[in-house]
């Protein structure tokens, strides 16, 4: 268990403001996780964060806008048919606002580099961080994501319909979901522990500050309006590690095969049984991948590939 940490709010020069905790020594190099679709930061579970802690990082963690604590923003969500044609609203944001609030956060606690952690969405917004500010990047890990090429890290039939069905409106609704769609897309090898699953999912029903709904359509929005962001990510230069699993029917593993394939020098690591979740089975094996791609950094080392 990491030590524990409160909400913290930082109020950014865009007008957001973006929730955060800040675990473990201050005077130890700063790892920022940045989470996922619809998620706030306490999907990353304590064990993970502990385990980073532990292995002598300081790890900050944020809520992206429009989840948890932070700002829900006032435009409306995009209608199921525009995501579905992935036709943004003209008032949507971009990765690449979501990247400067992560930014922001750091600016704010006067850390000047950081090694980047981000899942699914949040992957790409580490990656937009990496291509766009990298003197503000450490190392990046980037986690079951993908470019945003429309040919690769598409989901599955199945999972689509999942995530078609009508947004919960209620507590026990929200559980319920929660458990359906992380059983659906967290992998043939690693089952998911329901008890543990539906805290979290209740969790984040009562940190939300706005509708998580709507929220995570704003989100989709974002991820739409970039676009293909391949050229981008052939611009980073940061030392990266690319982690997908190989049964994930939400980001296809096509999708961190492409992300490897642009950006120069990537490591890639590809978890048997994996899907699109990091069940408590493989917090030890993520976090330790992921610390000793930071250490190597930390050392002066060169990338070397992980068998």
């Amino acid at each position: 268990m990491p030590e524990t940490s409160v909400d913290q709010y930082a109020t950014l020069p865009s007008g957001m403001t973006i929730c955060f905790r800040d675990f473990g020594d201050k005077a130890c190099p700063v790892m920022l996780l940045i989470a996922g679709l619809g998620e706030d930061l306490t999907f990353w579970t304590d064990s993970f964060v502990g385990s980073l802690v532990t292995r002598g990082f300081r790890v900050v963690a944020i809520d992206n806008r429009d989840a948890g604590q932070s700002t829900f923003v006032a435009t409306p969500p995009p209608a199921l048919w525009r995501q579905i044609a992935a036709r943004p609203r003209g008032d949507a944001y971009a990765l690449a606002d979501m990247a400067q609030d992560a930014v922001g956060v750091l600016d704010h606690l006067g850390i000047a580099r950081a090694h980047l952690v981000g899942r699914s969405m949040g992957g790409m917004i580490a990656q937009t961080i990496a291509a766009t500010a990298p003197e503000r990047v450490l190392s990046l890990a980037s986690l079951y994501s993908t470019t945003g090429a429309r040919k690769v890290g598409q989901p599955a039939l199945s999972t689509i319909r999942l995530l078609a069905a009508p947004p919960a409106r209620t507590r026990t609704a929200a559980v319920r979901a929660h458990l359906r769609i992380t059983r659906h897309i967290a992998g043939t090898g690693h089952p998911i522990d329901d008890a543990a699953e539906a805290a979290i999912a209740a969790r984040g029903w009562d940190r939300s500050a706005g509708d998580p709904a709507a929220g995570t359509a704003r989100q989709i929005q974002a991820i739409q309006r970039s676009g293909d962001r391949t050229a981008q990510l052939s611009r980073i230069t940061a030392p990266t590690l690319v982690i997908n699993g190989d049964r994930d029917p939400l980001v296809h593993p096509s999708g961190g095969a492409a992300t490897v394939r642009a950006i120069r020098s990537a490591q890639h690591v590809v978890v048997p049984g994996m899907g699109h979740h990091i069940p408590e089975t493989l917090v030890d094996p993520i976090t330790t991948y992921i610390s000793q791609h930071a250490n190597r950094v930390g050392e002066g080392g060169n990338h070397v590939r992980i068998s």
